[in-house]
């Protein structure tokens, strides 16, 4: 496994397909919390403001959001209800397409 040291060197590793869903979700993340840094922590993407705000991550079959807590889940539920929900990580299939 490569050891990334920025966002953009993760990216770029990316398969096309996986790449295109995680611009557009980096890009969300950055625009709904602004002032954060980006981050490589635990070899993905992460961007904090004094510590780890989110983590964001391409895998095989679907991307993933971490941590999921409880007071995002309370305000997101229903909208979260069709995803694969653990551990505080929320799974998105690839086929979902994120718009």
């Amino acid at each position: 496994m490569p050891k990334f040291t920025s966002v953009d060197e993760y990216m770029e590793a990316l398969p096309e397909d996986a790449r295109t869903v995680l611009t557009k979700v980096r890009q969300t993340l950055l625009k709904a919390v602004p002032g954060t840094e980006e981050v490589i922590s635990y070899q993905i993407p992460a961007i904090k403001s004094h510590g780890p705000v989110f983590f964001f991550a391409a895998w095989k079959q679907h991307y993933s959001l971490y941590p999921l807590t409880e007071s995002l889940l309370e305000a997101f539920g229903e909208e979260l209800a069709a995803y694969e929900v653990k551990k505080g990580t929320i799974r998105f299939p690839y086929a979902a397409r994120y718009r």
